[in-house]
């Protein structure tokens, strides 16, 4: 028995022993509760990382934990706690606090878990207690405010990972303190300011990434004292001036990314010195002068991106690369004649883009091997037919031979290039039908077939499991009846400049996600479905120059994420629906819209999306025409009033509703559309005056009101004091005003107005002068204010996020 007992106690013992310390336990717990929604119920797990571990008294146990078991009081040292909050679910940053009292960590990743707020701050705590802290991550979290300096103090730190949140202010000098540090990224974030020249201290970085930000001024020179560097990435910031000429001092760099900055100057010969180098990227810069051709006799270069710079490869050059490229982007390079055939030896070449040269000739067959996975030689030169050994890879993602002369017919064995995600052959001489293979590329993204010269009036069907999403034939001589059988994934579809006939077909309504739909320019009949009221994802609803007939349906007024609705030259009647007045799209536009251009890291041209704009067509561009809210009814046989609730469509920037039979007085409620831009109401039967309230278009450069009965003064004030185009009040025999310098009669006896009789000889000149200084000044409040506003106005473009650092 009594042996019994001191086995049980010597468990008792084992166990204690080989438990962590309480604090550290109690600290664990304390994040767990931050981080971690409770249960529901008593019966619910929680359903994400680790912590259903988190339950025994020995924390050393728990998933993401590990203790030093070689010392007695099996202190924690290493937490991995990646992506331990699950989404959607945010967590407060404050959760980096609680541990704080892990006075032993040496390893800290807290990466990937959706903390928002700032970083501790000193006063907080900070980091300070973390003197042994060698590896931070808090990268990919949702961070912002600065850098807190007690960050600096960790002088252990060797791993430095703040990457992918939101991040502002400058980089601070004190990064100096760092001296042990091999890997500082900062990326994806809003840090501004100069790269410190301090920086340069860290001798024993290896990884510096800072790419994403919004660094000014030079690359300073202090970094070429970095010379253990293996990968330096600055890429997507603003930063100018040259490219330090010695760069090729760091002799150990793998990875080279300047791009998407404002760097000039040429490329320093010295980076052929880089012996080491796999991936150079000096795309979208202000790089001028000639390619060195010793970049081709680097051996271990795999990517090479020279590409929407002014570089110029010497065309008399003959090259004998030494390189074996997987990527190689010449894109912009003022290459002339064929294809390179230098290039035919490049048997591991993955991408290839040589857009925007003038590459001359056919496309080779030795292009068309099965390694290739992107091919890219848009805006040239090139002139025969498509070969059709290119869609035998089962490589070939993405295609774009767009604006070339390739002629002849779609090779009908288009469809055994399964892995297509990108098939782009926009504005060439290709004529004949769409082969109905085509319906086998089930990965098939992006279609763009438009300004060809097909034809044809049947349509291959595409399954119900495919994901093409963007499909343009607009601008080709197809006829029949609109075709809808292009998959359930369809966000944009255009088939503008066709021959299509009959009318609108009901299986549009089976889109559910279609947001833009472009039919203009076709011999489209009948009258607008009040079926279209449930297609409730539309931006853009375009239906210009058809046969449509009778009245615009209330149920129009449902689509209430529709910012451009375009239904001019049609034969459309009866009046304006006053429903159309709940347009909410219309009300406050959004500023970004996606594209699926966004799931791609090269860029990828879409056809414009076209629309009469400020009295002309014109293209808006598909990926920012979600900021213009446009409304067009003109052309059309429309009658009765304008309705006074479009004045609540205050995000317009175009109305027009020109050449109709509209009647009655402009609603004064116009007057509140204050980023209104261009309004255009000639060619009808408008009455009364133009409404006083028109003073408060600010923003107002075009304005049409010809060809009606209009009466009364011409109001001034705001950007109506600019409005001094005779020909924007033509033939309306009554109005008056400085504008079109008819002078008006005043309204009262009493009212004080200079007249010839009171002042004599030469007093209408002088009344005349008053109001041409009354133009200037109020021409000169309308453009302050509208450069106020186009300032703090913006586009957001979203990049996707990348990060070359793995564990």
């Amino acid at each position: 028995m009594a042996l019994l007992l001191i086995a049980l106690l010597s468990l008792s013992l084992l166990h204690h022993s080989l438990s962590c310390p309480s604090t550290h336990k109690q600290s664990l717990l304390h994040f767990k509760s931050i981080v971690a929604p409770q249960p529901t119920t008593t019966n619910d797990s929680i359903p994400f990382f680790a912590f259903d571990s988190w339950i025994t008294n020995n924390c050393c146990n728990w998933e993401g934990v590990t203790c030093n078991l070689a010392l007695p009081s099996k202190p924690v040292t290493h937490l991995r706690l990646s992506a331990v909050v699950p989404l959607p679910y945010t967590a407060p940053s404050t959760a980096i606090a609680s541990l704080f009292a892990i006075d032993t960590l040496r390893f800290l990743d807290i990466s990937e878990n959706s903390l928002e707020g700032e970083i501790p701050s000193p006063s907080e705590g900070g980091f300070t207690s973390l003197v042994n802290l060698t590896y931070l991550d808090l990268s990919s979290n949702l961070l912002n405010g600065t850098i807190p300096s007690n960050v600096f103090q960790l002088r252990n730190l060797k791993h430095l990972n703040l990457g992918g949140n939101s991040l502002t202010g400058f980089l601070s000098s004190a990064i100096a303190n760092l001296s042990k540090l091999q890997v500082l990224s900062i990326e994806e974030n809003s840090l501004t300011g100069q790269i410190p020249a301090e920086i340069g201290n860290l001798i024993q970085l290896k990884v510096l990434s800072l790419s994403q930000n919004q660094f000014s001024g030079e690359i300073p020179e202090s970094l070429l004292q970095l010379a253990r560097l293996q990968v330096l990435d600055l890429g997507n910031n603003s930063l100018t001036s040259s490219i330090p000429d010695q760069i090729g001092a760091l002799s150990n760099l793998s990875f080279l990314s300047l791009k998407m900055n404002q760097l000039s100057g040429e490329i320093p010969v010295s980076i052929s010195d880089m012996k080491q180098l796999q991936s150079l990227e000096l795309n979208r810069n202000s790089l001028t002068g000639l390619i060195p051709s010793s970049l081709f006799h680097l051996k271990m270069l795999k990517k090479l991106n020279l590409g929407a710079s002014k570089l110029l490869l010497n065309n008399s050059l003959e090259i004998h690369p030494r390189s074996s490229f997987s990527f190689l982007s010449l894109r912009a390079c003022g290459l002339t004649g064929s294809i390179p055939g230098w290039l035919s030896d490049q048997k591991e070449l993955d991408f290839l883009d040589l857009s925007e040269n003038k590459l001359t000739g056919s496309i080779p067959l030795w292009l068309t091997g099965p390694q290739i996975g992107s091919l890219i030689m848009s805006d040239n030169n090139l002139t025969g037919q498509i070969p059709s050994n290119l869609f035998n890879s089962r490589n070939l993602s993405v295609l774009d031979l767009s604006r070339n002369g390739l002629s002849g017919h779609l090779p009908v064995n288009i469809g055994n290039a399964s892995a297509i995600m990108i098939l782009l052959l926009s504005s060439n001489n290709l004529s004949g039908h769409i082969p109905p293979s085509i319906t086998n590329i089930t990965r098939l993204l992006a279609l763009d077939l438009s300004a060809n010269q097909l034809s044809g009036d049947s349509f291959p069907q595409f399954r119900t499991d495919t994901y093409l999403a963007y499909v343009d034939l607009s601008e080709n001589s197809f006829y029949g009846e609109v075709p809808v059988g292009f998959g359930p994934q369809i966000r944009s579809l255009s088939l503008a400049s066709n021959k299509f006939t009959g009318p609108l077909p009901a299986k549009l309504i089976t889109m559910n996600f279609i947001e833009n739909l472009d039919l203009h320019d076709n011999y489209i009949t009948g009258g607008i479905p009040h079926w279209i009221g449930q297609m409730s994802a539309i931006y853009v609803l375009n239906l210009r120059d058809n046969k449509l007939e009778g009245a615009v349906p209330f149920a129009i007024s449902n689509l209430s994420k529709l910012h451009v609705l375009d239904l001019s030259g049609n034969n459309l009647t009866g009046t304006v629906p006053a429903e159309m007045g709940r347009l909410t799209g219309m009300v406050d536009t959004p500023i970004t819209y996606f594209s699926i251009s966004d799931l791609f890291t090269f860029s990828l041209d879409l056809s414009d999306i076209t629309t009469y704009w400020k009295g002309a067509l014109r293209d808006l561009g598909y990926q920012r025409v979600s900021t213009y809210a446009n409304l067009d009814l003109s052309r059309n046989q429309v009658s009765g009033r304008i309705p006074g609730e479009l004045g609540n469509l205050k995000g317009l920037k175009s109305l027009n509703m020109s050449y109709n039979m509209l009647e009655g007085e402009i609603p004064a409620t116009l007057g509140l559309l204050h980023k209104l831009e261009s309004l255009d109401l000639s060619h009808n039967k408008i009455k009364g005056s133009i409404p006083p309230s028109f003073g408060s278009l600010y923003q107002l450069t075009t304005l049409d009101l010809s060809y009606n009965k209009l009466t009364g003064r011409i109001p001034v004030g705001g950007q109506m004091s600019a409005m001094t185009d005779p020909s924007s009040y033509a033939n309306n025999s009554g109005l008056c005003g400085f504008q079109i310098q008819v002078r008006c009669e005043p309204d009262d006896p009493s009212e004080v107005e200079v007249s010839e009789g009171a002042q004599g000889e030469g007093s209408i000149g002088d009344h005349w002068l008053n109001l041409k200084w009354g133009v200037v000044y109020g021409f000169l409040l309308g453009f302050s204010v509208a450069v106020v506003v186009s300032y703090f106005a913006g586009f957001l473009y979203p990049n996707a996020p990348k990060r070359y650092l793995r564990r």
